[in-house]
């Protein structure tokens, strides 16, 4: 009898956890200890970086908070082209590349340099749009993108952005978490983060993705990192559900499942009073959102209602997912209040190994998809008196060499550009922007920025002083110090703000 007790005593310990013993701790200091850890890694630490103070012990985390100065903007609209276009065909003009068009490229252009694939010597490679000068700013805009030409009187070009990375992956991080590694916040959660969300009914941050395939960096793009989750990216689907198991199942009417929410939250309420998580707030906050989203979001994503003035001008087909349709749905999103939406569009890697993915024809059937819808987008935005105070973003995660690609040494069958880290174009429209402004120079072929340069880093500052932050106190405290989007870089480009 005594040694079936002992096994049973044992069996016992065995299936205690840390949390339990801290918990049933006699002198109370695990627990104590515990709370203190958790505030440490999360408000209270934020609360003395200047962060917004986080709403401890409330189930509704995303409720609408004041920026830190008057913002210029109260929403984002991130257009992210995965694989990256190629500036050299779009927006930066450099008739001097057709000169040197078939050449062996200067060694010197070589020397010390990483290519993705370039070995040995590659041809240089002219521009293949036509360019001409659009609206009365007289912006460069190529023949790729007749439907933007119309509207480049709203457009920030910033031409001579540059960044760290040259591989897809950890390019995509770098733009949309400010690291190459995985772990950190994305733009969209730092945003929700420190405003909240302005519709109870809807996610305060959106992604609508396109092409076929996700980002090459995952879903950590738009993952809310060591933040609590609620404020990371739902994304949405265009094609059935909006949302997987959005519909109640047969047998559960909406009452029925009003009650099943009460009940779990009422144990969720009482973990959260036992073990102060944060996460089990964000489990409450989600619980109640989708029981909400269940009749917001089929609603948001319904363009059926829409006028066909509308979806023409967008170039959507109404039965049918496309970037068209995003574009369009991000519209009716931000004009529901939803904080931050992103659009990802896969397949604009354009190495030349294919048809598909070459510069003469990819390239152009890709911007053919695309520029209509993000041209009515902007003209949308603006008819709705929503563009002074919505922030548009467009680009990749990198530029394109101005050599053509090669591999092995030999010339790909198509025209190609690989990544380049040195230079690339982002556009900015709407709020608090000089309109038909363009800011950077880069070199005669494009290779270097030469004037005016602008990193990741100071597009990430800069859009989040848009919204009304200082990009260096909007921090959350994470293993013993403060974290923010910029990393420990990053200035506003002051020069492009009106």
């Amino acid at each position: 009898m005594e040694n079936l007790l002992n096994e049973l005593r044992q069996q016992a310990l065995q299936s205690e956890t840390r949390r339990h013993f801290l918990h049933t701790c006699s002198t109370g200091l695990g627990a104590f200890a515990l709370q203190f850890l958790l505030g440490g890694c999360g408000d209270k630490g934020a609360k003395s970086q200047g962060a917004p103070v986080a709403l401890a012990g409330s189930a509704e985390p995303m409720t609408p908070r004041p920026a830190q100065f008057v913002p210029k903007a109260k929403r984002v609209i991130y257009i992210h082209l995965a694989g990256s276009p190629s500036q050299l065909e779009l927006f930066d003009y450099k008739p001097e590349l057709q000169k040197y068009h078939g050449k062996d490229c200067p060694q010197e252009l070589l020397a010390g340099k990483k290519f993705a694939f370039i070995q040995g010597t590659p041809k240089m490679l002219g521009p293949q749009g036509k360019f001409a000068r659009h609206g009365q700013s007289g912006a460069w805009v190529s023949d790729y993108l007749p439907h933007l030409q119309g509207v480049a009187d709203e457009v920030t070009f910033l031409k001579a952005m540059y960044t760290d990375q040259f591989n897809h992956a950890p390019a995509q991080l770098l733009m949309h978490t400010g690291s190459a590694r995985l772990g950190r916040p994305s733009i969209g959660s730092w945003v929700t983060y420190g405003l909240g969300s302005e519709n109870d009914d809807l996610p305060g941050f959106i992604v609508l993705a396109s092409g076929g395939k996700q980002p090459d960096a995952g879903k950590s793009v738009w993952g809310s990192g060591f933040l609590p989750s609620v404020y990371q990216g739902v994304q949405c689907r265009t094609d059935g559900d909006p949302v997987l198991y959005v519909s109640n199942p047969n047998g559960m009417n909406r009452d029925v499942r009003r009650k099943t929410i009460d009940a779990i939250n009422q144990i969720n309420q009482q973990q959260y009073d036992s073990v102060r998580d944060p996460e089990v707030l964000t489990r409450i906050s989600q619980y109640e959102m989708a029981f909400r989203m269940q009749m917001s979001v089929p609603d948001a994503m319904d363009i059926k209602g829409e006028p066909e003035a509308i979806t023409k001008m967008y170039g959507v087909d109404p039965n049918k997912g496309s970037f068209a349709r995003n574009c369009l749905l991000a519209r009716r999103l931000v004009e529901r209040g939803v904080r931050f939406v992103q659009l990802f569009d896969w397949g604009w890697d354009t190495h030349g190994t294919s048809k598909d993915g070459s510069i003469e024809v990819g390239l152009r059937d890709k911007c053919r998809e695309s520029d209509q819808a993000v041209a009515a987008l902007l003209k949308d935005l603006k008819q709705r008196g929503l563009l002074d105070e919505t922030l548009v973003v467009w680009g990749g995660e990198f530029g394109r060499t101005p050599m053509q690609e090669n591999r092995d040494g030999q010339t790909l069958p198509f025209m190609g550009r690989d990544h380049h880290l040195e230079a690339f174009t982002v556009w900015m429209a709407g709020a608090g922007l000089k309109k038909g402004f363009s800011f950077g120079e880069t070199d005669d072929i494009g290779y270097y920025g030469v004037k005016d340069k602008v990193h990741v880093h100071d597009l990430q500052a800069t859009i989040l002083h848009l919204l009304g932050f200082d990009h260096e106190k909007l921090t959350f405290s994470f293993q013993g110090r403060p974290f923010r989007l910029t990393d420990v870089a990053g200035k506003v480009v002051k020069d492009i703000l009106a």
